[in-house]
This record gives C-alpha cells, structure tokens and sequence, in this order.
C-alpha cells in the first residue's frame, strides 16, 4: 500500500529505510514523497522522489538479507544494466549502489508480470516475442564487453555449460553441515552428462523470464544479479523453472522454437533439458543451508518448498531424458497425536489478518503461520512417511537404517560411490522422498502447488 510521506511519517520508518532515502536524496536531488514497501525474503521498495515538480518512480533492491550483505552482487548488476541500456535492451535505468544500506537504486518500470495476466493470446504473443527479441539481442552483445566489467569467459565449452553451477557447489559445500544424498546425486548426475561442443558463448541473463509489460508491450526485462557467460540454451532453461511460478501459458516447445526462429540460433532441446536439470539443482544448492540450519529471518517454508519443488521438478526432467519410469507415493492415513491440538491452535494465532494494514507485519504472520501449517501436517502424517521413505532406503541399501540420520549418511555415502547403472534406483527413489516432503508442505506451497516441467516436444 502507497504510503505518503511527511517528516512525521518519515522519522517513523525503520533506520534502514531513512537512510536509504536521505541517500537518494543527495544522489538525486528532490525529496522523498511517497513509498510502498515490499514485504518479502530481501529488502525493497518501490518510492517516489519528487523534484522540479516532477514525480521520479523509483525501486530500491537490497541486498540478499539473511544471505549476504555484500554489495558487490548489486555493483555487477548495476554494470550489466548500463552495458545492456547501451545497447537498447529495454531495463530499468540505474543510479547507482549505496553502500549503507546496501542496495541498488533503479528507475521503477511500469506494468505487470507474469504472461497469465496479459489481456488475451494476441497481446501475449506480442509481449513474448518482445521479450524474446530482447533476449536475443543481449545473447548477440560480444562478451568482451562483459569481460570489461569483471566477467570471466568460461575455460572451456565444458566449464561454459557448467555455468553458475560451480560457484553454487562451492557456497554449498562452505555451508553443508549434514549429509544430502539428493543433492550429491544429481551434481554428479550433471557432471556426468556435459553436453559436448557448446562453445558459442553469450551473456547470461540466468534467471531468464522475468520482464514487465502493459497494454501496448513490453515494458522491460528485471533481475540480472546471477548473470554470467556461458551456453545460451541455459537462458531457455530458465523458462521453465521461470513458468512454475509465472507461467508463460505459451507452449514451452514454441517459446523455444519461436526463439531459434528470432535470433537465427538452434535449438537443442536435449541440451535445454540438461540445462533445466543443472537449473532447477541450484535451488536446494542455495537454500540447503537454510533448510538445516535456519536464522531467524529465514522464511523457512518458503525454502524448503524451494528445495523439495525444484528437486523434484529436476528430477521428473531426468527420467523423462533417460526413459526412467517413477512411481509417486500415497499418502497415509492422518494420525494425530496429543499434540496436534496444541499446533492446530499455533496456526490459528498467527494468522496474517490480524496485521490489518501493516504489510511487514502480516508477511511476518503469514511467514511463522506457513511454517505451522507444515508442523502441523508433520505431526500428524510425519512418523509414517519417515517409516515408508526408510522401507525404501532398505531397498537401496539392503538393510533398513534404525534412523533417518543413518539413512541419509549411508546413502551419501553410496551415491558417491556408484556411477551410472544405478542412475536410474535413485531417480525412483529421491523422487518419491521429495514428492512425501511436499505433500507435508502442500497447503501453504502458493505459487509452488502442483507445479510440474512437462516435455518440450
């Protein structure tokens, strides 16, 4: 909700958020007038400055929160996007990077998101190849350019389609503080299966699909934070991932073949299905640590639903690459324990309503409530999905772990060891684990519910 601004309502504002703006001012001149916060996992808002009796719309994005406070992900940004204005992709213009409070200061871009919420086929056709072409045209920009602005080319085509994956590993194994035999099997299932002889190179976007548009077109393209040199197919990969949350209604198959048609490039959708797997794998790679050891601040459903969604979905693309029939699990039978009332009650408490207007205050609620809702389904259907996932591992193993703990040190221990004839036993059975976990944390998965990778052809 847009909240104007006087010295009274200013002064009450967290620190964080005067500073930024008194920052703004001295950057730009004017004064801050009005904002509107935006309640999520990092800080940021959108506010107005005004100056010379003009109104200047503007986004702040901070930096990762709980994950670093680093400024120099957001210089890099801010670097590619004047690289990327100078060549006339349409992105938001850039102001510069406060350092404290770090964030990176953006014009605002009119418009919507998510292509289900265009007015009809037309109109999403017409967004989609604007975006495509633009996609298109920062995939044509020489690297050197990037290169100039600290960006490293990739050693070797093997390295290009490694991509981003290599510096996930390297923050995950930092932070890995228990065994995680999903993860450790699909990194090795990546390394193994390298699609050989990529080596035109072009800039990333990374996380690809994210743009605004209104009535008459695109309007711009958002979020280069994780962009790097490598294979193009990746950013076709990213639509995929992109479509479980803000889905494309396009057929993926076309978007990549109205793509090749745009941009003069092929498309090998053998090689986009390799890199939706390496893709989706960075999920649970970044939000592993917090899924084991959260802080406080951690919106914690949010990240286990990342980890077991995006694990899955890497999976189901796998199988459907290599012919692996999977089988899901049921469900089993609700049973209750003495405490289920107690949880039952805790989700009631936090209930988001109760912040009436104040939007950090209901994220808060809703935040600790989501994490109750997943207890209170854990305590009534946890302890027999646990004793089936362990019949499985039995079948693995060839004996049953006395707990869950063994079970995932044991099996680590042999995805490390095994090549690929036994590829596809842990494909059917990480699949089945992730699909037990997300049928806990179904009801407050949101944009995440049901979301499933069909085949491109």
């Amino acid at each position: 909700m847009r909240v104007e601004l006087d010295a009274e309502s200013r002064d009450a504002l967290p620190t964080d958020w005067q500073r930024a703006f008194t920052w703004t001012e001295q950057q730009l001149g004017g004064r801050v007038v009005a904002w509107e916060p935006q309640p999520r996992w990092r800080p940021a808002c959108v506010f107005e400055l005004e100056k010379d009796g003009e109104l200047l719309p503007l986004y702040w994005r901070g930096a990762r929160g709980e994950f670093h406070t680093s400024t120099k992900p957001l210089m890099r940004e801010g670097a590619v996007i004047d690289v990327l204005e100078r060549h006339g992709v349409p992105v938001p213009h850039s102001y510069g990077v406060c350092e404290e409070p770090p964030g990176l200061l953006l014009q605002k871009i009119p418009g919507r998101f998510s292509l289900d919420r265009a007015n009809d086929d037309v109109h999403r056709g017409k967004v989609l190849d604007e975006y495509l072409s633009a996609l298109a045209k920062i995939h044509s920009i020489p690297i050197e350019e990037f290169e100039a602005i600290g960006y490293r080319r990739p050693a070797d085509a093997e390295t290009s389609c490694m991509g981003e994956t290599i510096g996930f590993e390297r923050s995950y194994r930092a932070g890995k503080t228990m065994p995680d035999p999903m993860i450790e099997f699909q990194l090795a299932w990546v390394k193994r299966n390298v699609p050989k002889g990529r080596d035109d190179l072009s800039f990333l976007v990374c996380d690809s699909g994210q743009f605004m548009f209104d009535d008459t077109g695109l309007t711009g393209l958002l979020d280069f934070e994780l962009g790097y040199i490598g294979d193009y197919a990746a950013d076709l990969a990213g639509f995929r991932t992109r479509d479980l949350t803000e889905p494309f209604v396009t057929p993926l198959g076309d978007v990549m073949r109205r793509y090749a048609e745009l941009s003069g490039r092929a498309v090998d959708l053998r090689v986009v299905d390799f890199h939706t797997v390496r893709f989706a794998l960075l999920n649970p790679l970044s939000v592993a640590h917090q899924v084991t050891n959260p802080v406080p601040a951690a919106n914690y459903v949010q990240y286990l639903g990342w980890y077991v969604c995006y694990g899955r979905c890497g999976l189901e693309v796998m199988a459907d690459m290599t012919g692996t029939e999977l089988d899901s699990p049921s469900l089993p039978d609700e049973r209750p324990s003495r405490r289920s009332a107690a949880i039952g009650q805790l989700v009631d408490l936090l209930d988001p309503k109760e912040a009436g207007d104040d939007g950090e205050a209901a994220y808060q609620l809703d935040r600790m409530q989501r994490t109750a809702v997943y207890l209170d389904r854990s305590d009534r259907y946890g302890a027999a999905l646990e004793a089936d996932d362990l019949d499985d591992v039995a079948k693995l193993l060839g004996h049953r772990p006395p707990s869950w703990q063994e079970a995932d040190a044991e099996l680590e221990a042999l995805v490390l060891a095994s090549g690929p004839e036994r590829d596809a036993e842990f494909m059917r059975y990480f699949h089945r684990r992730l699909a037990r976990e997300e049928s806990l944390l179904y009801p407050v998965l949101r944009e995440q519910q049901d979301a499933t990778l069909p085949p491109l052809r």
